[in-house]
């Protein structure tokens, strides 16, 4: 009885599949990260780790502390309506890449009127 794992796999209709291990720790940025992380981390500690983007639970605090911020103090107590505009993947590709077109995307936005839902 054979090991499982040892016989070759087969794609549908197809030759055996064949594997093999990619190998990160040759990479260029594998490299550098193994060379500097220790440096990074000993910096970050010395600015006291707060820094935009570096932990997450940090910035989803701060995140919600900010909404607070607006709801309590800086939106006025009006009846407010939040719009979300969602793009096909292949747009927001192009508009990261192309960040002056962002503007004209959301003016057209603007002027196409809007099925509105409301939620009880």
């Amino acid at each position: 009885m054979q090991a499982i794992g040892r016989q070759p796999q087969r794609a549908p209709d197809g030759p055996p599949v064949h594997y093999e291990r990619h190998r990160p720790e040759q990479a260029t940025l594998y490299r550098l990260v193994q060379q500097h992380a220790a440096t990074f981390f000993a910096q970050a500690e010395d600015a006291g780790c707060k820094r935009r983007g570096f932990c997450p639970s940090c910035g989803a605090r701060r995140m919600a502390q900010t909404a607070a911020h607006l709801v309590d103090h800086v939106i006025p107590r009006v009846p407010v309506c939040q719009w979300v505009l969602s793009l096909p993947i292949p747009l927001r590709v192009l508009l990261a890449a192309q960040p002056e077109l962002v503007t004209l995307v959301l003016q057209v936005g603007r002027r196409v009127p809007v099925r509105r839902r409301w939620r009880a």
